[in-house]
């Protein structure tokens, strides 16, 4: 199996417009990042987790020939407002693909992009979605995928566990049931936003601190801000690194 960081950005993507500071400035190609998202390749499928802001250049970047499911952790618009962009994929295989979501996010998805999940009478555009509410453990391809609930601000997000690989994006806190789920686990992708505190995500040393308590051996810190520089990865303790768009990761 092997993971793609396709987006390692906050909402506002790195570089933000208007500004000039020093990273959205950089000419280190790791501090150019796009909004969060994640590619699982397993076999000749393709597991697509959040149809992000930027899934059309994502999706040439990676030359990705299809996708065979969706997963997405909750409903905020950098995180699903590419999902028109999957028509690509379904002109060429004529597939609707499964997508998974929690109920209250997969609600939201379908009062807000009714269109991809059904085709109203007279309408010329069929639906590319088959949507699949989460509710606990299920198999994709082959693979058991356990959804991992977290907090994200006074919201929630949901992650999720796929053997000893987790990703666990947009979150403050990890409940205590979902620590129990995590356990074990070897390699985590993770909010973790940037140095100083937000109310609704991790920063830096509050994502560390948690997979620290998981003996996690290795933590990639994604949905950066501007306020980091990729140059300031030698600031992190051992095991832990910073995510970059097109990041590779071998299980």
């Amino acid at each position: 199996m092997k993971i793609i960081i396709l987006g390692s950005g906050t909402s506002t993507g790195v570089p933000m417009v208007g500004c000039s500071c020093p990273v959205c400035s950089s000419s280190n190609p790791r501090d150019r990042r796009s909004r969060a998202s994640l590619l699982i390749c397993h076999g000749e499928k393709y597991i697509l987790i959040d149809t992000s802001t930027d899934l059309r250049s994502q999706m040439l970047r990676e030359s990705v020939p299809q996708i065979d499911a969706v997963l997405f952790t909750h409903a905020h618009a950098d995180h699903v407002n590419g999902i028109d962009d999957l028509r690509g994929f379904h002109f060429l295989h004529r597939q609707v693909v499964p997508c998974y979501a929690c109920p209250p996010t997969m609600e939201r998805l379908q009062k807000g992009f009714g269109y991809i999940f059904h085709q109203d009478e007279g309408a010329t555009h069929p639906p590319l979605l088959e949507p699949q509410p989460v509710n606990g453990p299920f198999e994709l391809f082959g693979v058991p995928v356990i959804p991992i609930p977290l907090e994200h601000g006074a919201g929630v997000s949901c992650g999720y566990r796929i053997g000893s690989f987790a990703y666990l994006t947009d979150c403050s806190a990890i409940p205590a049931a979902s620590l129990a789920l995590l356990q074990g686990v070897a390699t985590v992708v993770i909010d973790g936003l940037r140095w100083s505190s937000h109310p609704f995500h991790f920063n830096i040393e509050g994502a560390i601190a948690a997979m620290q308590q998981l003996q996690v051996r290795r933590t990639i810190l994604t949905h950066l801000t501007h306020e980091v520089s990729h140059a300031e990865e030698h600031k992190l303790p051992s095991g832990v690194e910073f995510a970059y768009d097109g990041m590779v990761i071998d299980l």
